[in-house]
C-alpha cells in the first residue's frame, strides 16, 4: 500500500507498535477483536482500527508539500482539510488560508483570488460549481486536488446509476462538504436527493407509495432536490448511495426500507419492481467499515467507560460515539487537554451540540477498564497523550505498559 510522509508530530511510537503487530498477527483484517494495555491499575482497551486513513494522510501529504514547495506563493483551502482542529490549526499557521468554513460559508471572496495562487481541494472534494468557478479565473485546481479516492468513488457510482435512469438518492449530513459536493456531481448526472436519516426515508418511502400529497414533499425537500426534480416521477426508480463516513448499519438499514417501498408501490409502470431500484450495494470507504467494525468488536469486551477522539464536525468519529453510547458511558473529546484531572472531563454531547463538563468519569475500580478509540482524522499522537493523561491520573505516573495484548471478543 502507498506510504505518505506526514508531519512526525502526528505520530505515535505506542500506537504505531500497536498497529504494526496486530497487521503481523492479521494481514487478512478478520480480527476485530480490541488490544489490550495492561498498566496494572489501568486497562487500556484500544479498537483494532482508528485513527488516519489512507484518504486523510494523502491529503495530510499533499498540503504539508504544496506549502514547503510553494514559499513565495499564496495558498489556500477551499474548506478544513479534514475535520480535526490541530491538523487545520497546523496548516494555517503554515501560512494556508481557508476561502470557506465547513459549512460552505465564505471567508475569504473568489473574487480576490488569481491565476497564480494556490487553491487546494480537500479530502472532501468541492461541487462542479465551485470548480468550474475557480478553473475560469484560471487557477489549475487538478494540481492541487486531495479528494480522497473513495469519495470519488462514490461520484462515479451516482454518475453510473444516473446513467440507467435511475435517481440518486444520497444518504449524508446535507450540511457536510462531502454531501454538499457528492449531491453537485449526482445531480449533474441526473435527479439527486439527500436524506439524513431513517426518519426522513420513511417519509420519502411514503411518497414512493403515493401515502402523501405530492405538494409535501417540496416543503420536506425542498432545498436538497436537484433542479426540475419531479417526484411523481422521478421516485419510479431509484438508487442509493452515502456520505463515505455515515453509519453503515443505518445506511444499509434506509436501503432496504427504500427498497421495500419500491415494491409495495402502487406505480402504473410494468418494470418488474425489483429492476426499480438500482444495486448500489455499500458505498462507505473501508476505513469507515473497518472502524466501526473495530468497535463493534471492541464493545464485546467488558469496560467501565469509552473514550472516542477526534473533531467534534467529523461525521465518522460522531457515529463511532454513538455506537459505544448504546453499551456504556462515552466521552467524546478532542484532545488530552478535554481530560482535565482524574475527577473532570469535558465531552462533547451530540444531541445538545455542545462541550459538558463531567465530574467522577473515572470510577474507583480495580484495574479502571477503558476502552479507546478515534476518526479517521485523528493523529495518533492524540491517542497516546490520552492515554499518557490517564495513567497519571490511575497511577500518578507515566509507565509503559506491562504487556500488549490482543484481546479475543467474549463468547
Amino acid at each position: 500500500m502507498k506510504t505518505f510522509q506526514v508531519p512526525p508530530a502526528y505520530r505515535s511510537p505506542l500506537i504505531t507498535a500497536v498497529k504494526d503487530k496486530r497487521r503481523a498477527e492479521d494481514r487478512m483484517k478478520k480480527d476485530f477483536s480490541p488490544t489490550l494495555l495492561d498498566f496494572g491499575p489501568l486497562h487500556i482497551f484500544l479498537a483494532r482500527h482508528f485513527g488516519f486513513c489512507y484518504g486523510v494522510e494523502n491529503a495530510i501529504d499533499i498540503a504539508f508539500r504544496i506549502v514547503e514547495e510553494n514559499p513565495d506563493k499564496n495558498i489556500f483551502l477551499l474548506s478544513e482539510m479534514i475535520h480535526n482542529p490541530q491538523v487545520n490549526q497546523d496548516l494555517k499557521n503554515g501560512g494556508i488560508r481557508f476561502l470557506q468554513d465547513t459549512n460552505g460559508s465564505q471567508l475569504i471572496p473568489f473574487e480576490n483570488l488569481t491565476p497564480a495562487d494556490i487553491v487546494i481541494t480537500p479530502a472532501f472534494g468541492t461541487s462542479l460549481e465551485i470548480d468550474g468557478l475557480l478553473k475560469s479565473k484560471g487557477i489549475h485546481t487538478e494540481i492541487y486536488n486531495t479528494t480522497c479516492p473513495f469519495v470519488e468513488k462514490v461520484w462515479n457510482r451516482s454518475g453510473q446509476i444516473a446513467e440507467n435512469k435511475f435517481t440518486v438518492i444520497i444518504h449524508g449530513k446535507p450540511d457536510h462538504e462531502e454531501t454538499r459536493a457528492t449531491f453537485s456531481h449526482a445531480a449533474a448526472a441526473g435527479p439527486a436527493l439527500v436524506i439524513r436519516d431513517m426518519e426522513e426515508a420513511i417519509q420519502l418511502g411514503r411518497f414512493i407509495k403515493g401515502e402523501n400529497p405530492a405538494g409535501k414533499f417540496f416543503e420536506l425537500f425542498k432545498e436538497r432536490i436537484s433542479q426540475g426534480f419531479d417526484p411523481a416521477k422521478d421516485l419510479e426508480r431509484i438508487g442509493v448511495v452515502n456520505q463515505t463516513t455515515m453509519l453503515a448499519s443505518e445506511t444499509q438499514e434506509i436501503a432496504d426500507f427504500l427498497k421495500q417501498a419500491i415494491q409495495e408501490s402502487s406505480s402504473p409502470t410494468t418494470e418488474n419492481p425489483a429492476d426499480r431500484f438500482a444495486d448500489t450495494r455499500d458505498t462507505l470507504c473501508y476505513a469507515t467499515n473497518d472502524n466501526q467494525s473495530a468497535v463493534l468488536g471492541m464493545l464485546n469486551t467488558p469496560a467501565d467507560l469509552a473514550i472516542v477522539a477526534g473533531g467534534y464536525n467529523s461525521s465518522n468519529t460522531s457515529h463511532l460515539v454513538e455506537l459505544c453510547e448504546q453499551e456504556l458511558p462515552t466521552y467524546f473529546v478532542e484532545g488530552p487537554e478535554k481530560l482535565i484531572s482524574g475527577e473532570e472531563i469535558l465531552h462533547y454531547d451530540l444531541r445538545r451540540h455542545e462541550e459538558i463538563r463531567y465530574r467522577g468519569y473515572l470510577p474507583d475500580k480495580n484495574p479502571l477498564r477503558i476502552l479507546i478509540t478515534s476518526g479517521a482524522s485523528c493523529p495518533d499522537a492524540i491517542v497516546e497523550s490520552i492515554i499518557n493523561k490517564l495513567c497519571f491520573f490511575v497511577k500518578g505516573t507515566l509507565t509503559k505498559p506491562k504487556a500488549l495484548l490482543s484481546v479475543k471478543p467474549k463468547a
